[in-house]
């Protein structure tokens, strides 16, 4: 895995053995981020869900301002740290090393809250998305602009999150998986 482009571009990337994270391909992660060109420069950008860190590294080399990076498996917060210091970008990232509900309340809690970008790739089939975006509608972290891309698997239903208060803007599907783009709904009354 390495970085795209950017001022990062072409550096590795170490991720963590065995199966316990599954990092986003290169080939998968350079079409995500050609459709968010012009959306990453200057964002602040939100990975509720690391893994080795590559989705983040990748915005903050193509120029987000900021990125918080969400991991609560220690030994991937340690790759993910090794790779921010290893593309020397680890000035503009912070990680924490907790899970996605408790970091939504203590990101919530900030006087800087809100995220332009946030990017929610967890395990396959648990509903940890569905909770995390549950949570994340009574919080600032979303503003009325805020983009959100779900990665889950393909069988996956992008429907459901629209029950949940989110419009559907855009889905991208791969063999195995999919990206879904997310809105927060405003209803008019």
């Amino acid at each position: 895995m390495r970085v795209i482009a950017g001022n990062a571009r072409r550096l590795l990337l170490k991720t963590l053995p065995g199966d316990e994270t599954r990092p986003t391909t290169d080939r998968i992660k350079e079409t995500l981020f050609n459709m968010l060109q012009a959306e990453i420069p200057g964002s602040r950008f939100l990975d509720l869900f690391g893994g080795s860190g590559g989705i983040a590294i990748e915005a903050l080399s193509r120029g987000a301002s900021a990125a918080v990076i969400v991991e609560k498996n220690p030994k991937a917060a340690r790759i993910i740290r090794e790779n921010l210091e290893h593309t020397h970008l680890d000035d503009r990232a912070e990680l924490l090393t907790i899970d996605a509900s408790a970091a939504i309340t203590r990101l919530a809690g900030r006087e800087s809250a809100a995220f332009d970008l946030i990017f929610l790739d967890p395990p396959y089939g648990l509903g940890l998305e569905d909770r995390a975006l549950a949570q994340l509608l009574s919080t600032a972290l979303l503003q009325a602009d805020t983009l959100l891309i779900v990665e889950t698997d393909i069988e996956a239903d992008p429907t459901r999150f629209e029950t949940l208060g989110y419009s559907v803007l855009k889905v991208k599907e791969y063999k195995t998986n999919q990206h879904i783009f997310l809105q927060r709904r405003y209803d008019e009354t």
